[in-house]
C-alpha cells in the first residue's frame, strides 16, 4: 500500500508540499493541472515543472487526479473526436513525467455533489453532506451550482469548473435523451481509443464511482455497483481499464458490499487506486461526512483495510473528503488537519492486519 495525499497545485492549494512530507508514512503527491480547461492537451513543460516541486519536498508524483473527461466525449458528438486525440497527447506526457495510474470519472454535467458543504457537528467541526429531499426540490440546478459556487469560499473545485456550469440549461437539454446505454456506448467508445495507448505507456486508467451513486437530476450516472462496474471492466478487457476504489462513494448505497466489491475486483488486479473514508448514512438518500474511525461513521474500517490486505494489495492510497477541524480554512472535505489524522489512523489499521499475520 502506496499512501499518498492529494495536492491541488502551488497556485490553487493553501497546503504546502512541506506539510504533506511531514505526515507520518506519505510518499507521494495526487496532483492535478488545475489552469488547463477540460479538454485541452496538457502541456509537457507544466506537467514537468509540477513533478519537479513534487519531488523538490521528497515526494513522488505516480496518481494524476483527474484528467478530466470532456462533456463532448460523454455525449458521443461528433467532436469528441478532437478531445479523444487530447487525452492520448496527455498520456503520453505524463508517462514521460513518471506517472502511472489517472484517476477520472464519466459523471454527466456534475461531478460529486452534495447539498451542504459545512454542516455543523457536535464536536464543533464542519463536514460535507448530502440529503436527496433537498435535491429533489431543486427546480432549477443551475441555482444549486451557483450557490455551491459562492459556498467554495474562492478555492476552485475540479468537476465544478466555472465555465462549463455557466451552460448547464445547454448540457441538460443535450443529454435529454441520453440513455444509461447511451453513456456506456460513449465510455466504451473512449476506452477502445485510449486503453491501447496505456498498454504502450504503461499508465492504468482507474475510473472513480459516481457520488452520489444514483441518478441525478434525471442525468444517468453508470459507475455505481458492483454489476455495472463489471460491465466497464468488460467494455475494454485490460488491465488497464480499472478502478479508483473510493468507500465513499459506493458505500453511500449501503446494497454495495465494500469488501465484497474490493475482493471481487481486486482479485481481478483492476483496483489501482483507493480513496479510503468513512461517512454517516442518517437514512438512505441522506448522509455527512466524518472522521475516518469506524465508530464515527456506517462502515467498518477495519474491514475495509483488511479487504485490501487479503488482495495484497499494493497500489495507492489516499484519504478523502475530511471534517474541517481546528479552526483551518480551506478547500471543502480538504483540509489538511483531518486528512492526515486520517492516514495515521489508516496506517495503524495495515501496520496491525501486517503484524496479525506475520
Amino acid at each position: 500500500m502506496i499512501m499518498t495525499f492529494r495536492w491541488y497545485g502551488q497556485s490553487f492549494d493553501p497546503i504546502p508540499l512541506e506539510f504533506i512530507r511531514q505526515i507520518p508514512g506519505v510518499s507521494g503527491a495526487v496532483c492535478t493541472l488545475m489552469d488547463v480547461p477540460v479538454g485541452e492537451e496538457w502541456p509537457l513543460e507544466k506537467i514537468m515543472a509540477m513533478k519537479k516541486q513534487v519531488n523538490g519536498a521528497g515526494l513522488t508524483m505516480e496518481v494524476i487526479e483527474s484528467v478530466n473527461i470532456h462533456e463532448d466525449i460523454k455525449l458521443g458528438l461528433p467532436t469528441r473526436d478532437v478531445y479523444i486525440e487530447n487525452y492520448i497527447k496527455t498520456i503520453r506526457s505524463l508517462h514521460k513525467a513518471g506517472v502511472k495510474v489517472i484517476c477520472y470519472n464519466f459523471m454527466p454535467v456534475f461531478d460529486w455533489t452534495r447539498s451542504e458543504l459545512a454542516m455543523p457537528l457536535a464536536d464543533g467541526s464542519n463536514v460535507m453532506a448530502y440529503d436527496q429531499k433537498i435535491i429533489e426540490k431543486i427546480i432549477n440546478p443551475q441555482q444549486m451550482a451557483d450557490q455551491l459556487q459562492k459556498d467554495f469560499d474562492g478555492f476552485a473545485m475540479p468537476g465544478w469548473e466555472p465555465e462549463r456550469l455557466a451552460q448547464l440549461q445547454i448540457l441538460f437539454d443535450q443529454y435529454k435523451n441520453v440513455t444509461h446505454e447511451d453513456l456506456r456506448k460513449n465510455l466504451k467508445y473512449f476506452l477502445e481509443r485510449v486503453i491501447p495507448v496505456c498498454e504502450e505507456c504503461d499508465v492504468k486508467m482507474a475510473i472513480h464511482p459516481d457520488d452520489p451513486p444514483w441518478d441525478l437530476f434525471g442525468l444517468p450516472r453508470i459507475v455505481n455497483n458492483k454489476e455495472n462496474l463489471e460491465k466497464i471492466m468488460n467494455l475494454v478487457d485490460s488491465e488497464y481499464n480499472g478502478i479508483t476504489l473510493c468507500t465513499g462513494s459506493f458505500g453511500s448505497d449501503p446494497n454495495n458490499n465494500l469488501p465484497d466489491i474490493i475482493r471481487y475486483f481486486g482479485g481481478k488486479k483492476r483496483i489501482h487506486f483507493a480513496h479510503i473514508r468513512n461517512i454517516k448514512i442518517v437514512h438512505p438518500g441522506e448522509f455527512y461526512e466524518t472522521s475516518h474511525l469506524s465508530c464515527d461513521g456506517s462502515f467498518d474500517m477495519y474491514e475495509i483495510m483488511k479487504a485490501f490486505y487479503d488482495i495484497g494489495f499494493q497500489g495507492y492510497v489516499r484519504p478523502d473528503h475530511g471534517r474541517m477541524i481546528w479552526a483551518e480554512n480551506g478547500r471543502p472535505g480538504y483540509g489538511l488537519y483531518d486528512r492526515a489524522l486520517g492516514i495515521t489512523y489508516l496506517n495503524g489499521l495495515w501496520e496491525a492486519l501486517v503484524k496479525n499475520h506475520a
